[in-house]
Parts: structure tokens; C-alpha cells; sequence
């Protein structure tokens, strides 16, 4: 019994490999999309999970520290680490800044930390922790800054003494963790311009520029010049209370927004990173279908190369069944081709993109079995044209 596949790969094989390489690179293509998708994934759980934090406290009316701007005074984490069922609360504060070093802009996340508290890098892959409160830092691996390194953010300087990893915003910027008092006077202290500014302003200001108000114009002046704010309150449970429960008493009697880490998470994957993540599977998507597209084309051709052997088969007896499944092991190597292609250079592509590239074994075991169905799907234009060849065909030119 002729095998139409292995005829084809011994008559045509660099077409048929050739264009099993062009379907690898497609299914590269959608691997390496499935490996961002989780990388996106993680990127944004990432500084969220290495808080370790049970609770975020944040501005009413905010989602919080990662999705929008939200400002608390810092004695707050002082008030609510007095509550029942509460271990430990600690302040952070969040802002994406331009570092320079060695005449190059970085951009990262400044993630200020109280030292021993919750929001402090969770380990270090290389130097110490922070010592000083003042001018050092610790920086993840992304950024390219080693141990040593000067780095200039705002106004001041800053030596790095320690690196972390996989320590990225939701936007897979990388982090640079710093005392919270520096991380305060990168985020709301102003420049000597706009204090300058500000102070002429108010005295100009008719309603607080009067006779007797000059205590006034100085606490005003004061209160716009403070840096006593952060961004959130990270917050620890005593084991054996409910989350939930603390969390409820927090917004009752503090009047903050609480939110546990289900629910931040929720957030970031719902809000912050979900568009993203609908783009990267539109994409995929597209690609599935140019898949498609594709190998049915190919084998469609090649069925049609071969009208004269199929009306043969029919001639002297072959099933139908045994035709359309000698098409459709054609399609399956060449999808098993292009898997293989696929698998390896998505492995070897992905450390070249600037964002993270996750694989898990189990995306590996789905997109094998998506290549299948194309290829199944793919091979039916086949199929359908070589059962309807007339035995008669085989006979006269």
C-alpha cells in the first residue's frame, strides 16, 4: 500500500520540510506569546508577593499602591499596628523614576521599606542588606547595576550594596528598594524652585496673607513641604485571625481602604495588566488561525499533486477511511516538524526579550495538543478532495 506521506517526504521532502520549519517559527512565535503572558503574569504578582504582606491599607476610594496614586501619612502604620489581630504593620511608598548611571537612564520602581518590616526585598543574590539609613540601595539584577555601582536618582547619589531578583512593577520595570526616608524625599519633597514658587504664591494669596497670619502661612508652607507620606501600610495577621475580619475593622474605625492579597491580585491581574493580556492572546489567536491557514493549504496542494495515486488506491479496493488516514498522518508529521522547530527556538529566543519569558510544562503539553487539532482541522480541505476522486481517473491520462 502506497504511504502518502512517506512518498511525499521521499519525492518532496525539502518542500515538506521547509515548510515545517515556517510552521515551527509560527508555533515559536506562539510559544514565546504563551511565555510573556506568564511572564506578565508574574511580573505583576511579583513585588505584591514579595511583600508578604496579608493586608494593604491605602487612600479611600483607591485600588491601591500598584494600580493608582494613593497617599497616607506615615504615622497611620502606627495606629493600625494598635488593632486586635494585628502582627505588624509597616509603610512603603511606590514611584517609577529614570536612575542614572554611567551617563545611561534606567528606568525602575522605587520601593522605599522600613527596615526588618514587611516590604523589604525578600533575599538577596549577591551583597548585604541596608545598613544606613540613608543613601544605599539594593537593586534587582534587571536594572544591570552590580554591587558598588553609584547610582543617581532625583537629586541625590546612592551605592548599591546589594542585588535581588525577579523583583519587578506590574509594568516589569525593575526595583530598586531604598530606605523610606530616602524613598520619602525621592517621591514628595520638592526641589528649591517649587518650594520658592509656592511660597510666593501663598503669600500673594489675599485670603492667607493678612494681618496675623503669619503662623498660618508657615504651617501652610510647612504641610506642602512635608515628606512624612507614603503610598500604603502593609500589614501582617496574627495567626489564627481572619484577614477579612481585621480588614472590615480597618475601613470601619480608620476610614482607609483595605484590601487582602486575593484581592490585590485580583487587581492586578483584572485592572492593571488586563488589556495586555487580551492583546497577547489576540495575537495568538491570529497566529493559531494563519496556522491553520497554512497547513491546510499546504496539504490541499499536496493532495492534489497526487490525484492520480489516490484514484489508483480506489481502483484496486483502499477504504476511504484508509486514504483520509494516510492524509492525516501527512499533516500530523508535519505538525509534529513544526512543533519541534517551535519548542526550540522559542527556547532559544526568550532570554533575548527585555521582559520575562516564562515556560511551563504544562503551556509545552497544551500547544502540542492545539497542533494537533490544527493539523486534524487543517488536513479535512485534504481529505475532502481526495475522496471525491473517481476511480475512473486512474485510467487514460
Amino acid at each position: 500500500m502506497i504511504n502518502l506521506a512517506s512518498k511525499e517526504i521521499a519525492h518532496g521532502w525539502v518542500r515538506y520540510v521547509l515548510t515545517g520549519i515556517g510552521l515551527g517559527l509560527l508555533i515559536g512565535v506562539t510559544m514565546i506569546m504563551t511565555g510573556l503572558v506568564r511572564g506578565m503574569m508574574e511580573d505583576a504578582l511579583s513585588l505584591a508577593r514579595g511583600t508578604y504582606a496579608d493586608l494593604w491599607v491605602v487612600q479611600d476610594n483607591t485600588m491601591g499602591p500598584y494600580a493608582e496614586t494613593s497617599t497616607l501619612y506615615d504615622d497611620v502604620a502606627r495606629s493600625i499596628a494598635g488593632l486586635p489581630g494585628v502582627e505588624e504593620a509597616s509603610n512603603v511608598a511606590y514611584l517609577t523614576v529614570q536612575a542614572k548611571h554611567a551617563g545611561k537612564d534606567v528606568r525602575a520602581m522605587v520601593a522605599g521599606f522600613e527596615h526588618g518590616k514587611p516590604g523589604q526585598p525578600p533575599y538577596l543574590i549577591a551583597g548585604r542588606p541596608i545598613t544606613k539609613s540613608r543613601y544605599e540601595a539594593i537593586a534587582d539584577n534587571k536594572t544591570g547595576f552590580k554591587v558598588g555601582d553609584k547610582i543617581n536618582i532625583r537629586r541625590n547619589e546612592y551605592t548599591v550594596v546589594g542585588l535581588t531578583s525577579k523583583m519587578v512593577s506590574s509594568g516589569g520595570d525593575p526595583v530598586i528598594f531604598l530606605a523610606m526616608q530616602d524613598a520619602q524625599e525621592v517621591q514628595f519633597q520638592k526641589d528649591n524652585t517649587s518650594i520658592y514658587n509656592d511660597r510666593n504664591r501663598l503669600a500673594a494669596n489675599p485670603k492667607i496673607n493678612r494681618p496675623g497670619n503669619s503662623g498660618l502661612l508657615e504651617a501652610v508652607t510647612d504641610m506642602q513641604q512635608s515628606n512624612h507620606k507614603v503610598n500604603a501600610v502593609l500589614v501582617r495577621i496574627q495567626d489564627g485571625h481572619d484577614p477579612e475580619i481585621v480588614a472590615e475593622t480597618i475601613r470601619r474605625w480608620k476610614h482607609f481602604e483595605v484590601y487582602t492579597y486575593k484581592q490585590m491580585e485580583s487587581i492586578l491581574l483584572v485592572k492593571v495588566i488586563a488589556n495586555a493580556l487580551r492583546q497577547l492572546g489576540m495575537f495568538m489567536v491570529i497566529l493559531a488561525v494563519v496556522s491553520t491557514a497554512i497547513i491546510a493549504l499546504l496539504i490541499y496542494t499536496m493532495t492534489l499533486g497526487k490525484i492520480k495515486e489516490i484514484a489508483v488506491l480506489k481502483l484496486i479496493g483502499a477504504k476511504n477511511s484508509t486514504i483520509a488516514g494516510m492524509i492525516l498522518q501527512e499533516a500530523c508529521g508535519l505538525g509534529l516538524i513544526g512543533f519541534l522547530v517551535g519548542k526550540i527556538t522559542a527556547t532559544i529566543l526568550a532570554p533575548l526579550f527585555p521582559k520575562r519569558v516564562e515556560f511551563l510544562v504544562f503551556d509545552s503539553f497544551v500547544i502540542f495538543f492545539i497542533t494537533v487539532v490544527i493539523c486534524v482541522f487543517a488536513s479535512l480541505t485534504g481529505i475532502r478532495a481526495a475522496l471525491r476522486v473517481q476511480p475512473a481517473s486512474a485510467i487514460g491520462g
